[in-house]
């Protein structure tokens, strides 16, 4: 948006700002710069694509450590660490081809099970080419 949009309670011009929001997820909180246009007397905000992306890579950074989830880069690391790549671990450890690419780039978040199995690899990484063996029969 080029124009200042009007706001929807008053019908006045809203600034373009940064505020305070606070998300909340299973009883845990983070507070995070929000841009968007701000109504200056009503408190109505109204948010582009790129200013919701903002919030949801920070409900996203929430969610997995609430739920103890891997992040982005512990994927990476473990994948690497077990000698597959993104496609290899997508077939070998499950997902499909893309999966580990879209997990890397934090774009899926990974589920808790796939969380505690790669943790479990990263332990035992010599179960890996028993994997290998599975899936390619």
């Amino acid at each position: 948006m080029t124009d200042a949009p009007l706001s929807p309670v008053t019908g006045q011009r809203m600034i373009r700002d940064v505020r305070p929001m606070e998300l909340t997820y299973k009883g845990q909180s983070v507070t995070i710069q929000m841009p968007g246009w701000y109504c200056a007397d009503s408190g109505e905000s109204i948010h582009t694509g790129e200013d919701m992306a903002v919030s949801d890579a920070a409900l996203k950074s929430l969610k997995i450590k609430v739920e103890k989830l891997l992040t982005p880069d512990e994927i990476k690391r473990i994948r690497q660490k077990l000698g597959l790549t993104q496609r290899e671990a997508g077939e070998v450890i499950g997902g499909g081809p893309n999966a580990f690419q879209k997990y890397e780039s934090g774009e899926v978040l990974l589920s808790k099970g796939m969380s505690n199995f790669l943790r479990l690899l990263e332990k035992h990484p010599e179960d890996v080419q028993e994997l290998k063996e599975q899936a390619a029969a």
